[in-house]
């Protein structure tokens, strides 16, 4: 017999030390897929506050729709009181309702009763609405300390503050926006948004730029 030369030989330790990579990989431990996050390449979580808003609300759906990204909004109840039907679009288009209290109170600056009313009154409203119960908690103002989650836990709620913040609140301009969105957006992260609270026609303006370049970079958006 011929013996192998040594690139022969070393390709075969090579492709022998992959398999055995593959093998003892997270995504082949006993049979199991591996973790969302290790393969969600490329996916972006876009998040909005405040809304449900008549006037912005379908504007930010006409946007995502367009676009064919999902999303998850961070709703008020007392805007869900107001404007259900809207609540139910966001939910008949694909999106995902979160809860974000019922008045937007500073959560760190309750006790259990009150955070208790403010959270279960939304989200029994969600339920209602949607027949969602995803229980994902956004603290207002992101005020989220040792009590707000110890509180939040205790009701079976997860806390879900955000990774990219452009601050759209403030109105900086809707190029200014974009720009802050783009310069964070990777892989895994959470972009803060608003569609409701305010004059928000410039983070609708700032989305329509951030979906179509993310699109062009091959990026999906999901919602949590």
């Amino acid at each position: 017999m011929e013996k192998p030369d040594r690139k022969d030989s070393r390709a075969f330790l090579l492709l022998a030390l992959v398999a055995v990579a593959v093998a003892v990989s997270p995504a082949n431990a006993a049979g199991e897929s591996a973790p969302p996050e290790l393969t969600a390449a490329r996916t972006v979580y876009l998040t909005f506050d405040d809304g449900p808003s008549p006037r912005w609300t379908p504007a930010v759906l006409d946007v995502l729709k367009r676009h064919g990204a999902r999303a998850t909004f961070f709703v008020l109840g007392s805007q869900l009181r107001a404007h259900p039907a809207l609540a139910r679009r966001i939910v008949a288009e694909g999106h995902v309702l979160a809860n974000h209290t019922y008045s937007h109170v500073d959560l760190t600056r309750v006790d259990a009763e009150h955070f208790a009313d403010e959270v279960e009154q939304t989200q029994a409203l969600i339920r209602k609405l949607s027949g969602q119960d995803e229980r994902l908690l956004r603290p207002p103002y992101g005020a989220a300390n040792a009590h707000v989650r110890l509180l939040a836990s205790r009701l079976g709620y997860r806390v879900v503050l955000w990774d990219v913040d452009p601050q759209d609140w403030r109105r900086p301009g809707a190029a200014a926006i974009a720009r802050r969105v783009l310069a964070g957006a990777r892989p895994g992260k959470v972009v803060l948004l608003h569609d409701g609270g305010g004059d928000r026609s410039q983070t609708v303006a700032a989305l329509r730029t951030v979906l179509a370049t993310l699109d062009a970079r091959a990026y999906s958006f999901r919602s949590l």
